[in-house]
């Protein structure tokens, strides 16, 4: 290469950061380091309506919490930038775009419009598929119908206007993308897209972009799919400054789809799914919306990284866990699909799980115990103070009493903290997904029931049917195994219709409605109904679960259906409770009891 490489990373400050932007980040980080070169942040803030208080803080600390070092420009050592390129927030550029709008009128690249917004309505209304352009610029009101003492009157008058790019029509416009190769556009596709507005006294981002990126010096221009519609219009604007020479080389990255279906991956999405769309948790401080984020659902950054880099790019070998500085060597362009890559949240958990093994004991410890302090826990000591003191007959662990199963210090802490329970208050323990998923990510039943002789229980004790069930394993499966089906359907034909009974799980069948969208927390939609019906045919009064680390509560069809808290910890904001079930006179009550 002839050019010193100088990438950059431009987002606008209007939210949080899509995790779409940061792959797009990334795969500028790791062609940068590869080619010995210079990653650069640059703020684009032109539209000062979408502005959000505290984006750009969010920016910097997310690229930061995921090593993405920058090399110039806005970081978090340097928030109003460093480097001899500057200013880098766009909002602080406005002088210097000023001279580019001049030079494009003076050159006859771009022309001046005073088309107001309902003049403009009224020719879209006139003209079917109506396009600002060569075709239609000689019937609309603008410097090139006016005479030029028209234009300078309207301006002095303090009329608003805009500069558009004049684009020359059936010109066939050549876009060589390293990712797809040489891309032809005619012009006549193009409009006369607006550069300036004398409203705000700023660019467009088409000509700010321009200017900043011939300025700023950047060789390569490595951006979502979605901007390639333009690229044709900015290599335009490049020959009209007369930057041909310099122009960078451009690269179009395929877009992150969603994991079900068509169409770009989005925020509703995840909220749909149940997994993270953004790098870190973000609070908008315009709507008070909170959006969460991979680092406070405990993901390791180098876990997202690794997902992240495998979505769009594929390696040569069968290899699919990567450090930084090996993503560094082995990474290239001519390697990214030209194809949109499905966000599989699935497979970026699987991910986690590998860096999560890589942890000592102690590590594991000390990542976990602030979250613990800060819910106000500490491990099963409260929950057993709390047994003790209310004297139930007995006491359902629902699952998720360890988070790491094969960590015999947690589950030896467990084990001893329940042996504090009286002895005269029955236990009965059904497994978790986090208890029993063994060091390479699959479940093994048979090391819980090593630890408690069954993962199943079926009780009778005065006129109450206590029955649990496995249902953690729905986690891998999605349904009840065909044993455990026959086991169940024998200990209700077993039970009396006349008593209560009573069914408990890990896994719910579901949380709060019995038709929300399917997720990981739940059993699938499509199964629900089928076990319900089946409940109610049976004469089961109420089903119980986990899993969730909080608290929720549905119904169907007069059938409750009620999650707890875990015994280790919790994820929701309620207090860490005991769900405590009350029979008198055939009568079930519940209520939610704080551990302390």
């Amino acid at each position: 290469m002839n050019r010193k490489v100088r990438v950059r990373f431009a987002p606008s400050p209007t939210g949080a950061l899509h995790i779409g932007g940061v792959r797009t980040a990334l795969f500028n980080y790791l062609f940068a380091r590869q080619h010995g070169g210079e990653m650069l942040l640059r703020i684009e803030d032109t539209d000062s309506t979408r502005f959000v208080p505290g984006a750009e803080e969010y920016i910097t600390e997310s690229l930061a919490w995921l090593g993405i070092e920058i090399d110039e420009g806005i970081c978090q050592d340097a928030p109003n930038g460093k480097g001899d390129h500057g200013p880098y927030r766009q909002s602080e550029r406005r002088e210097i775009y000023h001279q580019y709008v001049d030079q494009l009128l003076a050159s006859g690249n771009a022309y001046i419009a005073f088309d107001t917004p309902e003049q403009l309505e009224a020719k879209r209304a006139e003209i079917a598929n109506f396009q600002y352009d060569a075709r239609t610029r000689e019937q609309m009101v603008n410097s090139l119908t006016l005479s030029q003492e028209e234009v300078d009157a309207r301006i002095a008058a303090g009329e608003k206007y805009v500069v558009r790019f004049k684009v020359e029509p059936n010109i066939d416009v050549h876009v060589h993308d390293l990712i797809r190769g040489e891309v032809v556009i005619n012009s006549n596709i193009l409009d006369d897209k607006v550069l300036y507005k004398s409203a705000d006294d700023l660019p467009t981002y088409h000509l700010a972009n321009i200017v900043d990126d011939h300025l700023m010096e950047i060789s390569h221009v490595i951006r979502g799919e979605e901007w390639l519609p333009s690229a044709p219009l900015h290599v335009l604007l490049y020959k009209a400054f007369g930057w041909e020479d310099t122009m960078p080389q451009f690269a179009h990255l395929p877009l992150l789809l969603k994991p079900d279906g068509n169409g770009k991956l989005s925020k509703r999405d995840g909220d749909r799914l149940g997994f993270p769309v953004f790098p870190l948790e973000f609070h908008n401080q315009k709507d008070g919306s909170v959006s969460s984020g991979y680092r406070e659902e405990g993901y390791y950054p180098e876990a997202v990284i690794n997902f992240l880099a495998l979505l769009g790019w594929h390696a040569t070998g069968d290899q699919e866990m990567y450090t930084m500085q090996e993503l560094i060597e082995q990474f290239s362009l001519e390697r990214v699909s030209k194809s949109g890559a499905k966000f599989d949240y699935e497979k970026g958990k699987w991910f986690n799980h590998q860096y999560l093994q890589l942890r000592s004991n102690e590590e594991l410890a000390e990542q976990f115990m602030p979250y613990l302090e800060a819910k106000g826990l500490s491990g099963d000591k409260a929950t057993v103070a709390k047994v003790n003191e209310l004297k139930p007959d007995m006491v359902v662990f629902t699952g998720d009493q360890v988070h790491l199963p094969y960590d015999k210090e947690q589950w030896d802490a467990f084990v001893q903290g329940i042996a504090d329970i009286d002895p005269s208050i029955e236990q009965y323990h059904l497994p978790g997904n986090h208890d029993h998923i063994l060091k390479d990510g699959t479940a093994d039943p048979q090391d819980f029931i090593a630890r408690f002789g069954s993962d199943r229980f079926a009780v009778r004790k005065n006129n109450v049917n206590v029955v649990g069930i496995n249902t953690s394993l729905i986690y891998f499966d999605s349904a009840l195994e065909q044993d455990q089906m026959v086991w169940l359907e024998e200990t209700l034909e077993a039970t009396e219709y006349s008593d209560v009974t009573l069914i408990f799980g890990h896994h719910p069948f579901f949380c709060e409605n019995i038709d929300e969208e399917d997720s990981h927390v739940q059993i699938p939609k499509s199964k629900r109904r089928k076990y319900f019906d089946y409940f109610r045919a049976k004469g089961v009064d109420a089903v119980f679960a986990g899993h969730l680390h909080d608290n929720s509560a549905g119904e169907y069809e007069g059938i409750p259906m009620l999650t707890t808290t875990s015994s280790g910890y919790q994820l929701g904001d309620g207090p860490a409770s005991i769900r405590v079930i009350t029979i008198k006179d055939g009568q079930m009550t519940e209520e939610l009891v704080p551990i302390r």
